[in-house]
């Protein structure tokens, strides 16, 4: 009797703690008042995650202190670090910004036409109609030529050669990204200031330190949120040391 009175009160107070301490937390993503489908919400403390339905409307289990990410890849990702009252409102909203469209490179080229001349089969045919003699002349019957003519088949045949000789358009090159431009693209324009406690003035310089660290070059190879987070809040600490 008495083991099970302790067994009991052990699963109690177990159910206590973690009520506690972890909770469900709902909430909705939204851009300009649209729902926003499949977007990845991550708590980064507890290494869990999960993802938005077509209401924009997602469910995930948080602590407090603990650190959301929601991230999507047409939007600046959002960082919300949970309180007490996030839990105890239990409905929040999130409001996420379109990142702004890339613009393809424009080539600006010369165009060419090609300059139309008699190719060899059209000066041939020009000149064996001029030498023949008109049947119809001498006969009357007609022969189904134009008296002074042009072989336009010919002409026609030329002419798409000298189409296909076109040169082709260049390709388009795709410019390499770097580390300072897929960090801009992926981060919100107030990450720095407000997540990072960087002053405006420091961004350039912040990004220069970590472009210095070899690490960068694999950050920019995985294109992954997590490891770039983790990359740049460790920079961060190690920036404001050598203040």
């Amino acid at each position: 009797m008495r083991v099970k009175l302790l067994t009991t009160i052990s699963f109690f107070t177990y159910q206590l703690t973690f009520s506690q301490s972890e909770k469900l937390l709902t909430g909705k993503v939204l851009s300009q008042n649209i729902p926003l489908n499949k977007v990845e919400v991550i708590n980064k403390t507890a290494q869990t995650s999960t993802r938005t339905n077509e209401l924009g409307e997602f469910s995930i289990l948080v602590r407090p202190k603990d650190s959301l990410l929601f991230f999507s890849k047409d939007y600046f990702f959002k960082r919300l670090k949970i309180s007490q009252e996030n839990i105890d409102q239990n409905n929040i909203v999130v409001n996420m910004i379109l990142k702004p469209e890339e613009l393809d490179e424009v080539l600006i080229t010369n165009i060419k036409f090609p300059h139309v001349s008699s190719t060899p089969q059209v000066s041939d045919s020009i000149a064996s109609i001029k030498a023949s003699n008109n049947l119809s002349k001498y006969t009357g019957v007609y022969d189904g030529t134009i008296t002074n003519g042009m072989n336009f088949i010919a002409m026609g045949e030329g002419l798409i050669r000298l189409f296909k000789k076109e040169k082709e358009k260049p390709k388009k090159k795709t410019p390499e990204l770097d580390f300072k431009t897929f960090v801009e693209s992926t981060c919100p324009l107030d990450f720095f200031t407000k997540d990072l406690k960087l002053n405006p003035d420091e961004k350039a310089l912040f990004l220069d330190f970590c472009i210095a660290d070899p690490q960068s070059e694999i950050i920019l190879k995985k294109k992954n949120l997590l490891y770039t987070m983790d990359f740049l809040y460790a920079k961060n600490e190690e920036f404001k040391k050598l203040k």
